[in-house]
C-alpha cells in the first residue's frame, strides 16, 4: 500500500476547541515606508531646489485686497484726473491730428498713467513680494529654471497632468469657482434690479453708484478668497511635509553623512584613547612616586624645584593601574600605599593637573618619606 505524506499546519495540530494561532511574518514590517518627519537637512536641501510650502491663493488674495483697497482710497483722485484729461482731449481734438499733437497726446497719456496706475501697481508689487517673503523667506533658486530632457517626455507629462497633486488642484479650482459664484449670486441678485434706475441719474452719480457696487462686491469676494487662501496655505505646508517624509533608512544614511559612520567614529575614538594612554605611560618614568590603594588605583606624582605643587603625570585603575606599577618597578620608582590619598587624587585631579591645596600636607609627607628613602640608598 502506497503512503502519501501529509503536511500539517501548526494550527491543525491544536485540539478542535483551542483558539487558532495567527502567525505574523515580521519580514513584512520593513523600514521602507516613509514614516519619519523630514530632518532639517532634508528641508534645507529641498529649499535649495525650490521645494517649499507656498500657496498661490494667498498671494492672489492679498494682491486683490490691496489692489481694490488702493483703488477705493484713490478712486476720487483717479476719477478727477481721468475726467480732466478727457475734457482736455476732446476740447483740443482738432489740434491732436498733427504730428506735434499726437506726441503731446502720447505724453499726456503716459503722465496720466503715471499718476493713476503706477501707485496701484507699485502697492501690488510690494504686497506680492511681502507675501512671498512671508511664505518662503528670501530665497533665490534656479533649480526649476534649468532645462531637463525629462520634461520633454510625453509620458512624464501625462503623469504630471493626472497626478494626485493635479487632481487636488483641479478640485480646489472647481470648489473656488462654485463658492465665489455662490457669493456673487447672493450679492448681485439684490443689485441687478437697481441697474435700470441708472438712466435717471447723471453720469457722476451713476459712476459713483457703480463704483460702490463693484467695490462692495469685490471686498466680499476677497474675504471669501482670504478664507480659502488660509486653508490652502495650511494644506500646502502639510503636503510639502508629506512629500519630504523619509524612511528610517534614509534618516540613518543622512546621519552617517552628516555625523559620520558610528563605527568609524568609534575606531577613531579608540585610537585617540590608545594614543593618550601611550603618552600618559611615557610620562610614568619621570615620576617621583606612585601612590596606590593598593590594587585598584595608581597615581604617578612628580615634583621639581620651582613647581607650585606636585603634578599628576598619570593615573588609572585596575589594568591601567597595574601597567603604571609595572613601569614604575622597571624604572625603580617607589610605590607607596595610601588608600585615602590615592582615592582623593584619583577623583579630584586630572592627568597634568596639580595637587589641590587640601592634599598638600598628605602628599608632602609621602614625598618627604620617598626622598629620605632615596637619600639612605645613595648614602
Amino acid at each position: 500500500m502506497k503512503c502519501t505524506p501529509t503536511y500539517l499546519s501548526p494550527s491543525s495540530l491544536l485540539p478542535p476547541d483551542e483558539p487558532k494561532i495567527f502567525v505574523f511574518d515580521l519580514q513584512r514590517f520593513d523600514d521602507g515606508d516613509k514614516t519619519e518627519e523630514p530632518t532639517p537637512k532634508k528641508r534645507a536641501d529641498a529649499r535649495k531646489k525650490g521645494t517649499v510650502a507656498r500657496s498661490q491663493e494667498l498671494n492672489t488674495a492679498f494682491v486683490l485686497f490691496i489692489g481694490f483697497l488702493i483703488l477705493r482710497v484713490l478712486w476720487e483722485y483717479i476719477y478727477v484726473n481721468v475726467a480732466e484729461y478727457t475734457v482736455y482731449l476732446y476740447s483740443h481734438i482738432s489740434q491732436s491730428m498733427s504730428t506735434e499733437g499726437i506726441s503731446e497726446l502720447f505724453i499726456g497719456i503716459m503722465l496720466l498713467l503715471a499718476k493713476t496706475v503706477v501707485p496701484v501697481m507699485f502697492a501690488i508689487m510690494i504686497v506680492g513680494l511681502g507675501i512671498n517673503c512671508f511664505q518662503v523667506g528670501l530665497m533665490v533658486s534656479t533649480e526649476r529654471l534649468e532645462p531637463k530632457l525629462s520634461n520633454l517626455n510625453p509620458i512624464n507629462g501625462f503623469g504630471r497632468i493626472f497626478s494626485k497633486r493635479s487632481i487636488v488642484e483641479l478640485i480646489k479650482s472647481l470648489f473656488k469657482i462654485i463658492v465665489i459664484g455662490f457669493f456673487l449670486y447672493l450679492y448681485l441678485k439684490d443689485q441687478i434690479p437697481l441697474v435700470p434706475q441708472f438712466i435717471f441719474f447723471d453720469l457722476t452719480h451713476s459712476l459713483a453708484t457703480t463704483a460702490d457696487i463693484i467695490f462692495t462686491m469685490a471686498f466680499q469676494v476677497v474675504a471669501v478668497i482670504m478664507v480659502m487662501a488660509a486653508a490652502d496655505y495650511a494644506y500646502q505646508r502639510w503636503q510639502t511635509t508629506q512629500d519630504l517624509m523619509m524612511t528610517k533608512q534614509e534618516v540613518k544614511d543622512e546621519y552617517k553623512q552628516t555625523e559620520g559612520d558610528p563605527q568609524i567614529k568609534g575606531k577613531i575614538k579608540q585610537k585617540q584613547r590608545q594614543m593618550a594612554m601611550q603618552r600618559m605611560m611615557s610620562e610614568v618614568p619621570k615620576a617621583d612616586v606612585i601612590i596606590t590603594n593598593p590594587t585598584h588605583l595608581a597615581i604617578a606624582l612628580s615634583y621639581k624645584k620651582g613647581m607650585i605643587a606636585p603634578v599628576v603625570l598619570a593615573k588609572g585603575q585596575d589594568i591601567v593601574a597595574e601597567r603604571i606599577k609595572q613601569i614604575a618597578r622597571e624604572h625603580r620608582i617607589m610605590i607607596v600605599e595610601n588608600k585615602p590619598v590615592a582615592r582623593a587624587l584619583y577623583e579630584s585631579v586630572e592627568v597634568g593637573g596639580m595637587v589641590p591645596a587640601e592634599l598638600y600636607q598628605a602628599v608632602a609627607e609621602i614625598l618627604a618619606y620617598v626622598y629620605r628613602i632615596k637619600h639612605r640608598r645613595v648614602a
